[in-house]
Order: structure tokens, then C-alpha cells, then sequence
């Protein structure tokens, strides 16, 4: 099965601060169609104004995932971290029993481009934990490179759900693919520039749904940044 959930069709969320598309329901946009798929709950396509941003508020029970595609994202929590988010960065945020953060715009003059992904936990009720490192465009051109994972390996960010995360980057000629395994799932986001999988063409913001087995193949790509998501 391969399901495209087009960028145009997301749910739209302006607040003049924020533009923010939305490709499972989140707040006021909902559609009993897309409430998630698998364990992954919701992917924001966010756009924030300069010096502008979330003020504090709470989360519980989500892995919260934080991948900037241009500018810089700060963020402060109840747990005593504060940092500052930049593109090829990947943050991990586990609310677990409760926890309060704040995002804002680093930037007084540019925009800052993010996606938000929440990731339901495989339980509920664990100790809230934080985690950020870094992944250079190098590292993710032209191949697939893990950036979270249930056990960390590999250097990626820990995920509290069985999902291996993916980042790529691929250009003129690249061609990239992952084999899904029967019983397993997975979800293609193109955040930016141009790509085709299995010989389908996406634009930014377009997203895929897959079911295994499947062998997954991306190329014609142009500028393209993509997360792959390979779910239990």
C-alpha cells in the first residue's frame, strides 16, 4: 500500500506568528481520516516570525521531536535545559509524567522553518527526559542516516517507541532505498525541495504511508530533505 497525503490537503493554522501546516489532526483542525498512523501522532510544518514563539505550556505522555530546516529554535523546559535548535539538529523531548517548555525564535530578524513530530511512548507515566545532538548534511547525503531509534544506536536520539528514524539529503542522481518488513510501517516526509518514491513525484510537504513488506526507493530528487519513519 502507498498512500500520498498531499501538502495542499493538510490542515491550515495561521495566526499571523505562526503559520503552521498540519498533516494529522492537531488542534483546532480536525479529520477522523488522519489521526495519525501507526504510533506516530502528528507532524507540524511550522513557520515562526522573528522573536515570536510558544510561550510555556505543558505536555505529558509524547515523545516530542524537534528537526529545524532553516534558522534557529529556542527552547527552555521545567527539567532545567535550554538551547538553542539549528538545522541539522535533532531534539528529543520526553514528557512523560508532565513537563513544561517554551519554543521561540531565536532570531530577531529571520524566520526559523521546523517540523514538530510527536511519537506516542510505548508506555505512559515515565520520567520525563531530554536529548539533542547534531547531524551534518554530510552524514545524511545521498544515504539514509538513523537519527533516533528505540536504543540509540548509532548515535541517534532515543525514541520511547519501537521507530528507527531516518534523515536523508539527496541531490541530482541519488537514489536511496530501505526494505520494510512485513507487519512494520512507515512514513515518508518530504520537508523540502523535490524527490519521487517508488516512482511517484512529492512536493514539500507531501507525505507517504506505507505497509510492509515494501521495498522503498527514492530518487529524482532535487535539493530534497526527507525523514523516513519505520514503525513497529
Amino acid at each position: 500500500m502507498l498512500a500520498i497525503r498531499h501538502a495542499e490537503e493538510r490542515g491550515l493554522a495561521d495566526f499571523g506568528w505562526l503559520n503552521s501546516r498540519h498533516t494529522f489532526s492537531f488542534g483546532s483542525y480536525h479529520d477522523p481520516r488522519f489521526m495519525g498512523f501507526g504510533p506516530l501522532r502528528v507532524i507540524n510544518e511550522d513557520r515562526v516570525q522573528p522573536a515570536q514563539g510558544f510561550g510555556t505550556h505543558g505536555h505529558r505522555d509524547m515523545e516530542i521531536i524537534s528537526y529545524v530546516l532553516e534558522g534557529a529554535l529556542e527552547h527552555k523546559d521545567s527539567m532545567g535545559n535550554g538551547s538553542i535548535i539549528r538545522p541539522g539538529d535533532v531534539q528529543r523531548m520526553s514528557a512523560g509524567t508532565g513537563v513544561e517548555h517554551s519554543e521561540y525564535n531565536a532570531s530577531d530578524t529571520d524566520p526559523v522553518h521546523f517540523l514538530q513530530i510527536w511519537v506516542l511512548p510505548e508506555k505512559n507515566g515515565a520520567a520525563p527526559g531530554y536529548e539533542q545532538k547534531a547531524f551534518t548534511a554530510e552524514e545524511k547525503r545521498g544515504r539514509l542516516r538513523l537519527v533516533g531509534s528505540r536504543d540509540g544506536r548509532d548515535g541517534s536520539v532515543t525514541i520511547h517507541q519501537d521507530v528507527d528514524l531516518y534523515a536523508t539529503v539527496l541531490g541530482k542522481g541519488d537514489t536511496v532505498t530501505h526494505e520494510l518488513t512485513a507487519g512494520r510501517k512507515a512514513w515518508v516526509q518530504l520537508a523540502r525541495g523535490s524527490a519521487a518514491l517508488n516512482g511517484e513525484s512529492l512536493d514539500p510537504g507531501d507525505g507517504v504511508a506505507l505497509q510492509g513488506p515494501a521495498t522503498i526507493t527514492l530518487s529524482d530528487a532535487s535539493d530534497a530533505e526527507l525523514l523516513l519513519f519505520d514503525m513497529g
